[in-house]
C-alpha cells in the first residue's frame, strides 16, 4: 500500500499568532510541503479543487506543474478534479501537458465534488448532476484512447475528428474515478475499469467493503483483469509523537473547519465528544502517533480486501505550517515504512 499525501490549500491563521497566512505565503509553504514529501519518501501528493473563498486550490494544474519543477520522485495529481463543471478537452490538455513536465508523474483523480459551488460559477445546473459526470467521463476516456475523435452530447459541442494535443508521457494516462458511498458510481468504475479512489469522510472505514466489493465484482464480470481495479482511500489524518498530541494539534482547526460546513448544510455543531470518537480505532479519522497510525491503515486495508494506496488529507484552517511540516515527515519516515513491512 502506498502512502500519499492530499491537500486542499486551506486558508490557515497561524495558532500561536493569530495571523492570517497570506495567499502568497500559503502557496509558498504549499510548494514546501511538496518538496518535503518528496524528499522523505512519500508516493504521492493531491490537490483539490475547490471554488470557496477558505481555500486557495481552485487551479490545480497550475500549482501541480509549479510543484513538478520542484521535485523529482512523487507523484502528482489531482484530489480530485471537478469534471462535471470542467470541459474534458482542456482537463486531458493540462494533465497531459503536465505528465510532460513532470516525467510521467502524473495521476487524474476526477469526481463531482463534495461541494456545489462549481456549478453556478460556470453556468450549470445541479438538476444534471449525474449526466454531467457521465457524459464528460465518457468524452475524457475517448480523448485518452486516441488523438482524433468524433464525439456528441449535450451539455459540450460535439467534436468531429479534431487533434488533441499533446499526448501524455504516459499511455495511458492515469485516471482514477473519485467517490463517496453511492453505489452507483462504484459500480459504474467496475463497469469501465479504472481505478478507484474512495473520500472516506465519516462512520467506519470497513463499513465501505461491500461497496468495494461491489466495485470489484462489476469489474470482474466486465471482464477487466483484477490488477487493472485498484483502490485507494483519500481520509483525514494527522500524525504527530503522540496520538494526544495529534488530536490536540488538529481539534481546534477541525472544530472550526467543520462548524462552517455544518452551518451551510443544516447539520448539528460538531463536538469534541464527535472528533474523539471518530478518531478513535474504527473511526474514519487516522489520528495518532507513527505506530497508531500505520496499524490502523493496515487493519483497514484488510478489511476491505485490499487497499493499493492511501492519500492522508491534513488540510487544516488551524494547523501550523511547522506542524504540518512535522506530520509529512512522520507519514515519510516512520508511518510510510511500517505500513509497508506489514
Amino acid at each position: 500500500m502506498h502512502v500519499g499525501v492530499d491537500s486542499f490549500v486551506a486558508a490557515v491563521t497561524d495558532p500561536s499568532t493569530e495571523r492570517l497566512v497570506g495567499p502568497e505565503e500559503r502557496m509558498a509553504h504549499l510548494l514546501e510541503e511538496i518538496a518535503l514529501a518528496d524528499e522523505v519518501g512519500l508516493y504521492s501528493f493531491g490537490i483539490g479543487e475547490h471554488h470557496r473563498p477558505e481555500y486557495y486550490d481552485s487551479a490545480p494544474p497550475v500549482i501541480l506543474g509549479a510543484a513538478a519543477a520542484r521535485t523529482s520522485r512523487i507523484r502528482l495529481g489531482s484530489a480530485v478534479t471537478v469534471l462535471s463543471a470542467a470541459d474534458p478537452v482542456r482537463v486531458f490538455q493540462q494533465f497531459a501537458t503536465l505528465d510532460l513536465v513532470s516525467r510521467g508523474r502524473v495521476d487524474l483523480v476526477v469526481g463531482r465534488g463534495s461541494f456545489i459551488e462549481a456549478f453556478p460559477l460556470f453556468g450549470l445546473s445541479l438538476a444534471d448532476y449525474d449526466e454531467l459526470f457521465e457524459e464528460k467521463l465518457d468524452l475524457l476516456l475517448r480523448l485518452r484512447e486516441s488523438e482524433q475523435v468524433s464525439w456528441s452530447g449535450r451539455h459540450r459541442p460535439a467534436l468531429t475528428g479534431q487533434g488533441v494535443y499533446p499526448r501524455p508521457l504516459q499511455d495511458p494516462l492515469p485516471i482514477w474515478v473519485g467517490v463517496g458511498g453511492t453505489p452507483e458510481s462504484f459500480v459504474r468504475a467496475g463497469l469501465l475499469g479504472l481505478p478507484l479512489m474512495v473520500a472516506v469522510i465519516g462512520g467506519e472505514p470497513r463499513q465501505f467493503a461491500p461497496l468495494v466489493d461491489l466495485y470489484r465484482r462489476a469489474g470482474a464480470q466486465a471482464g477487466h483483469a483484477p490488477e487493472r481495479l485498484q483502490v485507494g482511500l483519500h481520509v483525514f489524518s494527522y500524525v504527530a509523537e503522540s496520538t494526544r498530541a495529534a488530536a490536540d494539534t488538529i481539534y481546534p482547526g477541525w472544530h472550526e473547519m467543520f462548524t462552517k460546513v455544518s452551518r451551510e448544510r443544516g447539520f448539528a455543531q460538531p463536538t469534541r465528544a464527535q472528533f474523539d470518537a471518530t478518531s478513535g480505532p474504527d473511526g474514519a479519522f487516522f489520528m495518532g502517533d507513527p505506530d497508531t497510525v500505520a496499524d490502523k491503515l493496515v487493519r483497514v486495508s484488510d478489511q476491505l480486501g485490499g487497499v493499493d494506496r492511501v492519500a492522508i488529507q491534513m488540510t487544516n484552517p488551524r494547523l501550523a505550517h511547522a506542524d504540518l511540516l512535522r506530520g509529512i515527515e512522520l507519514l515519510g519516515t516512520e508511518v510510510a515504512p511500517r505500513v509497508a513491512e506489514a
